[in-house]
């Protein structure tokens, strides 16, 4: 597969956890935790669960950074 996005961080699913709609996944990519959100069926479809290895994948124009 390849992606246009340049922006691909590997890790580890830490934590899954199913909501009414959505699915909050946390991603340990080296000490440090991502979490995204993403839709059930998505989640079903990969069938994530702790301890599989995964990717965050951040596409720079849905990245909102801000200054403290």
């Amino acid at each position: 597969m390849k992606l246009s996005a340049r922006n691909i961080l590997n890790g580890t699913v830490t934590t899954v956890e199913t909501g009414h709609v959505t699915t909050h996944v946390k991603i340990d990519i080296g000490g440090t935790i991502v979490t995204a959100s993403i839709t059930n069926e998505a989640a079903a479809d990969l069938g994530l669960k702790v301890g599989d290895a995964a990717c965050a994948i951040i596409k720079s124009s849905d990245v909102i950074v801000g200054k403290a």
